[in-house]
């Protein structure tokens, strides 16, 4: 079966977007974009919620992304994309899939499916859904080394409480730290 994980960059008070969805604090350096492109080569599959897949794809097919990052940009526009939105048009991103209902049985059909490891990588109120429906198999949670004091929390919207256990830690030479969880029950549920 294959694997869903979540990865996520976070100020250390919890927040993944700054006030009005702040992004500049992000602690990237060469570091980072090394083990960007080595999770990303791990996957062969992207699920979006419809707001980081807009990001997404305003940027990654662009010219810019192209010339500043041609690796990840080759990896992003390459992979198959899966967009969950009732609210969405269209999926105009290359190799972009659109699902709008039937979201737990879609998800769960694709890792009965073989294939590598599939990421969510941003899109938490997604995360949370997928969360909540017992789907998410990995949490990739890395710290950053500030506090906000304000913006979106990551798990905003979970209802229900959800343990986990730490699996893995990863201590970046800039202060970033990489937490890797799995739910609690997750070692129950394979057979």
């Amino acid at each position: 079966m294959r694997k869903i994980f979540l990865f996520m960059v976070v100020s250390l008070d919890g927040y993944y977007e700054g006030p009005n969805g702040d992004l500049s604090w992000h602690n990237v350096d060469e570091e980072f974009n090394e083990f960007a492109v080595q999770q990303t080569s791990e996957v062969d599959t992207l699920l979006f919620g419809r707001k980081t897949y807009e990001g997404m794809a305003s940027y990654w097919p662009t010219e810019a992304a192209i010339n500043n990052d041609p690796i990840v940009a080759g990896l992003m526009n390459s992979l198959p994309k899966i967009v969950i939105s009732t609210t969405l048009d269209s999926d105009d991103w290359d190799n972009s899939r659109l699902v709008k209902e039937n979201v737990a049985e879609e998800i769960s059909k694709l890792k009965q499916g073989p294939g590598k490891e599939i990421a969510i990588f941003g899109s938490s109120d997604l995360a949370v859904s997928l969360a909540q429906m017992g789907l998410v198999d990995e949490y990739r949670i890395m710290v950053n080394p500030v506090i906000l004091g304000d913006g979106k929390p990551l798990f905003k919207g979970a209802r229900d409480k959800l343990g986990l256990k730490l699996i893995k830690t990863r201590i970046f030479k800039s202060g970033n730290v990489l937490l890797y969880y799995q739910p609690a029950n997750y070692f129950d549920n394979i057979t």
